[in-house]
């Protein structure tokens, strides 16, 4: 009987349904100045990657090579950038809303802090934000999660166990 290998499409699935659990909650909470949370939702997707190269690699009886689990862990990440892209516009432009306006007052308040920034520079900056708020969320989402997916990945096709010649038949 052979091994039944998990998708990427799955995992990635998995993997965006956690983090956009998690964005809610952070959301309905109104978390979003507490910046450690961002941390454990980049933990929880790298943990996920890295489980899913190691279950990958496992699932083909460690017959795979670096290029083989990296690659399955990337293509991991596109689903997750497409499924999370897609939800960043939903969210902005129908369920929160007002999602805009908070993060645009959290970074009123932090430019405040700084006493070089007048409230003319701080006007203009928070003005063209507001204009190019969701061209910037999806560039954020889209190379933030390729960078963090290709580390993930990288650290995961290392750490999951390989077959020294993966076009061996090792079946004892």
């Amino acid at each position: 009987m052979e091994n039944q290998v998990t998708s990427h499409i799955i995992k990635g699935v998995i993997l965006s349904a956690v983090s956009i659990v998690f964005a809610v909650i952070v959301y309905v909470f109104n978390l979003y100045e507490m910046s450690a949370l961002s941390y454990i939702n980049y933990a929880i997707f790298l943990g996920g990657l890295i489980y899913g190269a190691v279950l990958y690699s496992n699932q083909n009886n460690n017959n795979v090579t670096f290029g083989n689990l990296f690659a399955h862990g990337f293509k991991t990440t596109a689903v997750v950038i497409v499924i999370t892209s897609v939800y960043t516009i939903i969210s902005i432009k129908f369920l929160f809303p007002d999602m805009v306006d908070k993060a645009l007052e959290i970074a009123r308040k932090k430019m405040m802090e700084n006493p070089k920034m007048t409230d003319e520079i701080i006007e203009q900056a928070i003005s063209m934000t507001r204009k190019f708020f969701i061209p910037f969320a999806l560039g954020g989402t889209i190379i933030g999660t390729g960078i963090l997916g290709a580390i993930g990945s990288a650290i995961g096709a290392g750490v999951a166990k390989k077959n020294p010649n993966p076009f061996s038949d090792n079946v004892a």
